[in-house]
């Protein structure tokens, strides 16, 4: 039988942040599971091809640490969920992880406008996805972030060339991420995302098991 969709709560209803729901989860996997989940929801669901993911090395409020979770877990499940991982940076006090849908960002790096942007960036092979993923690893690791990460995380194109100053557009309005021009589209895809986020946060809090909510929608 299909799921039935989890629907929003009433409006005036605050959607739960993760730190509401860890502690449910008496066991260590389902709680990095929730987190996970909650992290990825855009990606689980199809509507971004990946996300940049800090673990940080500090107890949370369920008295665990994501950190030390993560390395006795953390690749086994996100591998079970059907989504791919990178780590791009290793600090004593936290990780960046870059998880990501396989399939999802192979399209995504083979079409012609997004080749031509990182070929303008300094990426020599924009289709080869490990090539690319190492590349951008080694500027995140580097003196200053890479500007063009927005085009992995599913931004507009018009808003990342424009940030980058490659596009003569003007500013128009601060979204999660900086708007430029017509900000319709730009809007929308936003709200999506939060959208993916706030099922996910009522459909992990509901949940007898957070593992069975991090699961790449087939």
């Amino acid at each position: 039988m299909k799921e039935k969709p989890h629907r929003f709560a009433p409006p005036g209803t605050r959607t739960p942040l993760w730190r509401d729901i860890a502690g449910r989860f008496s066991n260590d996997r389902e709680c990095l599971a929730s987190f996970l989940a909650l992290e990825t929801a855009e990606i689980l669901e199809g509507v971004k091809p990946g996300n940049l993911i800090n673990v940080t090395n500090r107890r949370q409020p369920c008295d665990r640490n994501l950190y030390e979770l993560w390395r006795a877990y953390g690749a086994e499940l996100v591998d079970a969920s059907g989504l791919s991982v990178k780590v791009m940076r290793v600090r004593g006090d936290s990780l960046l992880l870059f998880i990501y849908d396989g399939d999802a960002l192979r399209r995504l790096l083979s079409e012609k406008r997004v080749t031509t942007m990182l070929n303008r960036a300094g990426y020599g092979q924009p289709s080869d996805v490990d090539a690319t993923l190492a590349e951008l690893k080694e500027r995140i690791g580097g003196s200053s972030f890479p500007h063009e990460v927005g085009i992995f995380l599913g931004y507009p194109l018009k808003d990342v060339a424009a940030f980058m100053g490659w596009a003569p557009i003007p500013f128009t309005c601060q979204g999660p991420w900086k708007i430029y021009g017509d900000p319709r589209r730009s809007l929308e895809t936003a709200a999506s995302h939060h959208e993916c986020r706030c099922r996910m946060a009522w459909k992990v809090a509901g949940c007898d098991n957070p593992l069975d909510c991090l699961r790449r929608a087939g």
